[in-house]
């Protein structure tokens, strides 16, 4: 008789149960590592994917072959911040300058924030909107601009024809004014003619009574006591709601000292709650940029008025009252 003196390895239930709850705690680890990360998955499609799915402003970075130019903007606002601009307001010198370049020149953009609000800054192919950025080309973003005073360097190589924009890319800025062109070779471009406004008719009609003159803005409604949350409403990034004080709702709120009061961002866009007038924080309160869905509360201890608004929305305004 022969007998077979092999080997044979075998393992306890033990050791089993011991190997399945290391490779399950292995795979608990990674799947928590990875979804903490899942904004950063999302950020940016790789460049092939988002080819296949038709982003043609998806490229791989442009080759520097030609020539560096230097662009230096500063970001501005009309006084009653409904109308912004790049280096200066429409109708003067240097107004959102246009930039002429070459397939494979470079830009180097200085940026400087000279106004009160917060701003950021980018270069896009897109003719609309606040998306599509070009890598290399931002200076902060909208979650975290520029604030006054404050300033930053990016770059601009130009890949192929076209004409791109360089924007501010503060939802909503874009469309007030803050955007430029560049363009990039022999491309025509239809420049966008400002319809004059036409001068109002003289009345010559001889001792006419005048009427009276309608009132633009509603007068600012009367205080009311603070019941819990004043709202940030849907649309109030976009100028007109001042027209009706309706930035902050209630707009003039009593409270009592020692009362905490509650700010809720029922709006698409970031927003501030500061304490001042527009362009001037007093320091007494400040929210810093808090996003859609978001809240601040503060406690205000003496007894006065505090007038607020939004550092980057600078027409919101609102008045809290402690008594």
């Amino acid at each position: 008789m022969s007998h077979d003196n092999s080997q044979i390895y075998r393992t306890t239930p033990a050791r089993t149960g011991k190997m399945m709850i290391i490779m399950l705690g292995i795979c608990i680890v990674g799947g928590a590592i990875f979804f903490s990360m899942w904004d950063y998955w999302i950020s940016e499609p790789a460049p092939v994917v988002a080819m296949m799915a038709g982003d043609s402003g998806s490229a791989g970075p442009a080759a520097h072959t030609g020539a560096t130019l230097t662009q230096d903007l500063h970001f501005i606002e009309s006084s009653d911040f409904r109308t912004l601009a790049f280096n200066a307001l429409p109708g003067e010198p240097d107004n959102n300058p246009t930039i002429n370049m070459e397939v494979g020149d470079k830009v180097i953009f200085n940026v400087d924030n000279a106004g009160k609000s917060f701003h950021s800054f980018g270069v896009t192919p897109l003719d609309e909107g606040f998306g599509g950025v070009v890598a290399g080309s931002e200076v902060a973003t909208a979650s975290n601009p520029l604030k006054p005073g404050e300033s930053g360097s990016s770059e601009f190589i130009a890949g192929e024809d076209g004409v791109y924009y360089y924007i501010c890319t503060v939802p909503g800025h874009r469309e007030q004014g803050m955007v430029g062109k560049i363009i990039v070779g022999d491309v025509s471009v239809e420049e966008e003619v400002m319809e004059a406004v036409p001068e109002p008719e003289v009345m010559e009609k001889e001792m006419a009574a005048p009427e009276p003159e309608v009132m633009e803005k509603e007068m600012a409604p009367e205080p009311v006591a603070f019941d819990g949350t004043i709202s940030l409403p849907d649309g109030s990034g976009v100028p007109g709601c001042d027209d009706t004080n309706e930035c902050y709702i209630p707009y003039h709120v009593t409270v009592s000292a020692g009362e905490e009061i509650t700010w809720s961002n029922d709006d698409s866009a970031a927003h501030t709650v500061t304490s001042g007038l527009p362009g001037a924080p007093d320091g007494i309160f400040d929210s810093s940029l808090f996003m859609a869905g978001g809240t601040f509360s503060v406690t205000l201890d003496d007894a006065g008025e505090y007038p607020y608004y939004c550092m980057v929305h600078p027409w919101m305004t609102g008045i809290i009252t402690v008594n």
